[in-house]
């Protein structure tokens, strides 16, 4: 479709939508002050340009990473304005519904009388409408400024059948999803990078997703996330978004030297042991933990099957342990669970718990559970075990609200 096309569809749609839910604000603010009036006004037609900006200036800006962060907030505000006005408008359409219905029936009976009795229907639906409005945009804003970098530590037992009494109490750190393209506060990264150190952890793992999409994204921050320490290392694996895939490059040698430059600055200026269809053993004495890493390998039909189990678990047949990195939680009902009994836990990330959600006590819910099943802490199933990490960074929305960034603390233990 022409973009010239697609540019006037969407603003059409956006510009009907508005001047329809302008008219429930029109009766909604009726009884406040004329100043006030005219500034809430103001603000909406304002969240209705932030919201048009953001369908032109898409492509100019998502040329380049600074024009990508300030394309993320222009598009945060569009989307919080469009699903605000949902809201609203559901209440419109509800009292119009109403109304048809009671004219329809004063047609049919003429000697009925109205009653004008408090605050009328319409009126009452339209305070609602545009109260309920307002909550989207206070919660996202709520979540970029609180919720971003409110880091989490989730400390967890594992319970592993033959563990080796020398790896009794063994601690793993998992962190996920760093999306370092996505960053606006160097200030409280750190201080995330600080609570990781703070875990005095014997090893860390992190499943995924470095980047957004380019290796130049580590620019300015490899000197923060190589400060990250353990007793036995980092161990990490590739993300859906690390290869570069949804990159418009010029040729596909780009890509390829854009993924090369990515492994090698993870080895070498984070110092992390990148693991590519690899394993590795974790020593005490005579005993060992095996961690085995995959590439990316998604079940859902979008994400590449990039990893190679059998190429992974080569030599690996004699280890009674065996702790498998894989970036997308997908991947443990489709391949691990049936094809790789040996597999003790799986360590996941990938979906961020959609950055958004509730997490009450034992309620816990976002919208990302009706596309993964899997999607945040431990799950067991026959004996095998994963957890999937809610992720450290993020990206698309510069926030979390209800989903917070999670350091995830296992101490392993024989059961």
């Amino acid at each position: 479709m022409n973009r010239l096309l697609l540019f006037a569809i969407l603003s059409g749609a956006v510009l009907l939508f508005d001047v329809y839910a302008y008219q429930g604000l029109k009766v909604a603010i009726n009884s406040f002050p004329g100043a006030v009036q005219r500034i809430l006004k103001v603000i909406f037609w304002g969240l209705t340009v932030m919201t048009l900006l953001s369908f032109v200036l898409y492509e100019p800006l998502s040329s380049s990473e600074k024009g990508r962060k300030v394309l993320m907030i222009i598009a945060t505000i569009g989307v919080t304005n469009i699903l605000g006005k949902f809201f609203f408008v559901l209440f419109l359409l509800l009292d119009d519904g109403i109304r048809l219905i009671k004219v329809i029936w004063r047609k049919f009976n003429p000697t009925l009388s109205e009653s004008d009795q408090g605050v009328s229907r319409n009126e009452f639906l339209a305070s609602i409408g545009a109260v309920s409005a307002a909550l989207p945009i206070l919660t996202m804003g709520w979540g970029v400024l609180s919720g971003a970098h409110d880091y989490t530590v989730r400390n967890k037992k594992l319970k592993l059948k033959n563990l080796p009494e020398s790896f009794e109490g063994y601690r793993i750190l998992q962190i996920s999803d760093i999306h370092m393209g996505s960053f606006w506060n160097r200030a409280a990264v750190m201080k995330g990078i600080e609570m990781i150190n703070q875990q005095n952890a014997d090893a860390v793992f992190f499943t995924g997703d470095l980047v957004n999409n380019k290796a130049t994204e580590l620019d300015g921050w490899t000197e923060v996330f190589s400060k990250i320490q353990s007793k036995d290392g980092v161990f990490s694996v590739l993300g859906n978004h690390d290869y570069g895939d949804y990159v418009p490059w010029e040729n596909e040698q780009q890509k390829v030297d854009n993924l090369n430059s990515l492994v090698h600055r993870q080895r070498t200026e984070l110092g992390w042991d990148l693991l590519i269809n690899e394993n590795r053993r974790i020593k005490r004495g005579n005993d060992s933990l095996c961690v085995v890493g995959i590439e990316n390998w998604g079940a859902k039909g979008r994400f590449p099957k990039y990893g190679d189990m059998d190429k992974a678990l080569k030599g690996t047949e004699n280890e009674v342990i065996k702790l498998l990195l894989s970036h997308d939680p997908s991947h443990w009902k489709e391949e691990v669970l049936p094809k790789y009994k040996d597999i003790n836990v799986m360590f996941s990330g990938h979906t961020h718990g959609m950055q958004f959600g509730i997490e009450v006590g034992s309620v816990k819910w976002s919208p990302v559970k009706y596309f993964y099943p899997e999607w945040a802490d431990l799950y067991q199933d026959q004996g095998q075990q994963l957890y999937v990490n809610r992720g450290f960074g993020y990206i698309g929305y510069p926030g979390r609200f209800g989903i917070l960034p999670e350091i995830s603390v296992f101490t392993l233990t024989r059961g």
